[in-house]
């Protein structure tokens, strides 16, 4: 299988439904969710303890969802018959996932600096790419028909690596550093 096709050279790209500039806002929004996606695998390749058998899975999961969102993202114009794939489900799984981690960490009301262990580390960065990947997304949605549930699960997702973050740490036995000049934002 040859992989390179030289349909690329001249800078434009295939989508589904037509062509585009390779640095065109729709391609900007998957390709974040393909750099995220990386990401995630990166963190899963860290998690060689049994001890994150159950997030192991959830990742998984989470860069099967990834595909299907930069999928939906990066067609043109959804044909007939054509169906999204993200779905109001995903992210209220997702819910559900980060209402169980929180159950696992301390309480916390200020900010914390990204960092502890290695795996919180790769998850503090799942969670800022994922960030720009909802950014790049609200941008292409303002130009073009998206599907709003890929924003909404994206947003979701973020706020999953914020969580499984500080899990890692917690069960690492690591205490998340507070930034110091924080203010108390987080309240129950």
């Amino acid at each position: 299988m040859v992989i390179y096709t030289r349909t690329g050279d001249a800078g434009q790209t295939s989508v589904i439904g037509g062509r585009v500039g390779k640095d065109d806002v729709r391609v900007e929004a998957y390709g974040t969710i393909d750099e995220l996606n990386c990401f995630v695998g990166q963190a899963r390749s860290l998690m060689e303890d049994d001890q994150f058998d159950d997030v192991r899975e959830q990742l998984l999961e989470i860069q099967h969802e990834l595909f299907d969102c930069g999928t939906d993202l990066a067609f043109i114009k959804l044909g007939d018959g054509g169906q999204y794939m993200v779905t109001s489900e995903m992210a209220k799984r997702l819910e559900g996932w980060i209402d169980e981690l929180q159950a696992e960490n301390p309480p916390l009301e200020k900010f914390i600096l990204p960092g502890g262990s290695p795996l919180a580390s790769v998850l503090h960065v799942c969670r800022t790419v994922c960030r720009r990947a909802e950014r790049r997304a609200v941008t292409l949605g303002r130009n073009a028909d998206i599907n709003p549930e890929a924003v909404i699960y994206l947003n979701r997702l973020s706020d999953y690596f914020f969580a499984l973050a500080r899990t890692a740490n917690t069960r690492a036995g690591i205490t998340d550093v507070e930034y110091i000049r924080s203010k108390k934002v987080f309240r129950d």
